[in-house]
């Protein structure tokens, strides 16, 4: 398969007669500029990364261990860990500076079919109930200071999260700065609402002496599986460290600013996060901890009553950041998809003045919304922990396989082996552990998985003519016109075979 290309000035230029959008006199394509900063891509990753995770896995990570000492250790390593795989999507990132992420790492590695499996887990599940899940997280914080004695209405929730979910994809469709200028704006007052945590944590350690819930920090119950699962909770709060990778084709300068976003942003999430959590171990008990569904909102409901309800609205404001970083990177995650031929070209285009990916949005969107009508969405996420991670861990292997297959591949950053080894180690641990206990999670999420496969043969592979390849142009050419979308002058120009 060949990928749509600009057009030569031999070739006839078409025009609203035979049914496909016309830009100008000169050029069918239109330039995709860099927008994204260093701050932007700073603000990316911390405004993905915080979002409703820190104020509510703290419980997760305590009910898997029993351990205060063991759980402040796994928030540790959770940060380390994180990092160190963010150091090896930095060489990814620099030497594929594709956008699409783990898509396009894996494609590039492994083939089409590979690409195609990970784009069809995350089209499938992983996008749409991430979105969907964080903007249900920040529709239940916004309306609970108004139902402060019982839980707010499940209808209203998803109410207010499907006008959550349009509201981003709107301000996404119109400007990705106005986006960035969001994600920025969010990302200090998440900032400001974990500072002002331990802050509070750190008066009641200095000035009350409050220590005792540290006496006897290590005593737990926990074994192999148990910490794997602790990990998840961790982990499931550090989610986000890699999408940056997902937009690097519109970072600037990404050899030198996607390396530096990751060293200014993962260990300011690191220790944030450390210190929160102390200052939740300060405040609250064992069994205050383990009965909380939301530690911060407890904290917040112990330290200050008065104005307890200030905690709900600065974790809705955090998730609603969340949700913007999500969606931005979603978006880029289809079109580059599409541009591969794994989703309909009208995923590749964009906007003809905003140049953004509207039709990849939308979609984006709408399948985030479908999810809303799931009564156990926040279920689904669990079957695909593993699959997750073994997806991450297939990037890091493929790039360790580049390096072998490709040596005199172009690596401005090239980490040390050591790094990209001890990662994979890390992701085995998370892979297999938890499989005794949970068997079916894994073989649901395998299923689901290899589900893909006969839908690439059938749909992708051996379907490039006939009436499907009519049909699909057809319907592209009419999106076209009435969004006003066409292909990007900095699509790839060079054949893809499927």
């Amino acid at each position: 398969m060949t990928l749509k290309r600009k057009q030569s000035e031999s070739e006839e230029k078409p025009s609203e007669t035979n049914g496909t959008l016309s830009i100008n006199d000169e050029d069918l394509s239109i330039k995709k500029k860099r927008k994204i900063t260093l701050m932007n891509g700073v603000g990316l990753i911390i405004g993905t990364i915080i979002g409703s995770g820190i104020f509510v896995s703290p419980t997760g990570v305590f009910r898997s261990t029993g351990s205060v000492g063991a759980s402040i250790l796994i928030w540790c390593l959770s940060g380390v860990f994180s990092t160190l795989g963010a150091l090896c999507y930095a060489e990814l990132g620099t030497s594929i500076t594709r956008s699409g992420g783990d898509y396009a790492y894996i494609y590039t590695a492994f083939g089409p079919l590979a690409g195609f499996l990970r784009l069809w887990v995350a089209i499938l599940i992983i996008r749409p109930t991430t979105q969907t899940i964080v903007a249900l997280t920040f529709a239940q914080y916004a309306v609970k200071p108004f139902f402060p004695d019982c839980e707010p209405p499940e209808d209203a929730c998803r109410l207010l999260a499907a006008v959550c979910l349009c509201l981003l994809t709107a301000i996404n469709c119109l400007s990705s700065r106005w986006s960035m200028r969001i994600q920025d704006i969010f990302t200090i007052a998440k900032l400001l609402a974990l500072v002002g945590v331990i802050l509070i944590g750190l008066y009641y350690l200095i000035w009350l002496e409050k220590v005792e819930h540290f006496e006897n920090a290590w005593d737990g119950e926990y074994n192999p599986a148990s910490i794997a699962l602790a990990f998840y909770s961790g982990l499931f709060a550090f989610g986000g460290w890699n999408y940056l990778n997902f937009v690097t084709g519109e970072l600037k300068d990404p050899y030198t600013n996607l390396p530096r976003a990751i060293w200014i942003a993962m260990p300011m999430v690191t220790i944030v996060y450390v210190l929160a959590n102390i200052a939740y171990f300060i405040v609250l008990s064992k069994g205050e901890i383990l009965s909380s569904p939301a530690v911060a909102v407890s904290f917040g409901n112990i330290t200050i009553p008065e104005v307890s309800w200030l905690i709900p609205i600065f974790v809705a404001l955090s998730c609603f950041g969340g949700v913007n970083g999500v969606i931005f990177t979603s978006g880029h995650l289809f079109r580059t998809g599409a541009q591969d031929g794994h989703l309909p070209d009208i995923f590749s285009f964009l906007h003809v003045q905003k140049k953004t990916p509207i039709p990849s949005l939308i979609f984006s969107c709408v399948t985030s919304l479908a999810m809303l009508l799931v009564s156990d969405v926040f279920i689904l996420i669990n079957y695909f922990s593993q699959i997750l991670w073994f997806s991450v861990a297939a990037c890091i292997a493929g790039m360790l396989w580049l390096r072998y297959k490709e040596p005199d591949m172009p690596r401005p950053i090239k980490v040390n082996i050591f790094i990209p080894v001890t990662f994979l180690m890390c992701c085995a641990f998370l892979i297999i552990f938890p499989i005794p206990t949970y068997p079916w999670n894994t073989i649901i999420g395998v299923i689901i998985v290899l589900s893909g496969i006969p839908v690439y043969y059938l749909f992708i592979k051996n379907a490039t003519s006939g009436s499907y390849a009519i049909y699909s142009e057809t319907i592209t050419r009419f999106l076209q016109k009435m969004i006003s979308v066409t292909y990007s002058a900095d699509d790839e120009e060079e054949p893809r075979d499927k």
